[in-house]
């Protein structure tokens, strides 16, 4: 029986949310309730990070190990093969999900695998000051969560508009990037991740003009190494689209779902 935890609400076709490194199943708080209205919506807690505990053996950090606990928990679940959502070192996922034929689609907003040397030098460098803020004292974590030209100063290298977050997801997050078991484990893998294979589902790759993490230049290496994948820049976002553009979101979701039922429909009828 699978360990991940989630949060799940509405009906229809199944939708999982997989968040990226450091961060937990809040990540998804401004898009999961316009989900809701129209899918079954599952936000989950990666091994390790939120309230989701470390992977216990045979199960491990390793990247195909945590797809085969995704690939579990849609089991226990009963969710078939859901259309799936990943953001950063969950779009990664997303992908190789996809690749492994378990999900019937994929939105993959601007995921790991195409950093190169470069790119892994900048997101290395960033994801590790973050990590190094998050160890400050409580008070002062309190304090940049509460402010809103603090919490902007905090979480610019996330988002475009971090005084979007409430003060209690802000100080939160903190709080979770500060005490996840996960974070070095999957943060040794992460700056070495590569896919390159191009899944035979139906995917849509989105990725921020404005990302400070994974650079908008590794959308182009997503395009040429993903040629049959759509791939829809995000105008006005950073690193984490969900809150700087919800509606935008929204909108890849949909019709990439809507893409997928068509081709099922039309390997149906063929």
């Amino acid at each position: 029986m699978s360990t991940i935890s989630y949060s799940r609400k509405g009906s229809g076709q199944p939708i999982v949310l997989i968040h990226g490194i450091g961060h937990r199943r809040t990540a998804w708080f401004a898009v999961y309730d316009r989900l809701v209205e129209q899918f079954d919506v599952i936000a989950i807690d990666l091994p390790g990070f939120g309230q989701s505990p470390p992977p216990a053996a045979p199960d491990r950090y390793a990247m195909l190990s945590i797809a085969e606990q995704l690939e579990g928990l849609f089991a226990d679940l009963g969710l078939g093969r859901p259309h799936v959502v990943g953001n950063s070192l969950g779009g990664f996922l997303a992908l190789i999900l996809a690749a492994r034929g378990s999900i019937s689609s994929a939105v993959a907003l601007s995921p790991a695998g195409f950093m190169g040397r470069s790119g892994s030098f900048v997101a290395g460098a960033v994801l590790i000051g973050m990590k190094a803020a998050s160890r400050s004292p409580r008070p002062v974590l309190r304090l940049f969560a509460k402010k809103p030209a603090l919490r902007r100063l905090a979480f610019s290298s996330l988002y475009v508009h971090p005084e979007r977050l409430t003060p209690q997801v802000a100080y939160g997050d903190s709080i979770n990037l500060r005490e996840s078991p996960g974070f070095w484990p999957c943060f040794r893998q992460a700056v070495g991740l590569r896919i390159d294979v191009d899944p035979g589902v139906p995917v849509t790759v989105g990725w921020g003009d404005k990302d400070r993490l994974l650079l908008p230049s590794q959308a182009e290496v997503a395009r040429r190494r993903l040629p049959h994948a759509r791939h829809e820049p995000l105008p006005g976002c950073g690193h984490v689209p969900m809150l700087d553009d919800p509606d935008a979101v929204v909108r890849l979701v949909v019709e990439t779902v809507e893409r997928a039922e068509t081709a099922d429909h039309a390997g149906m009828t063929a």
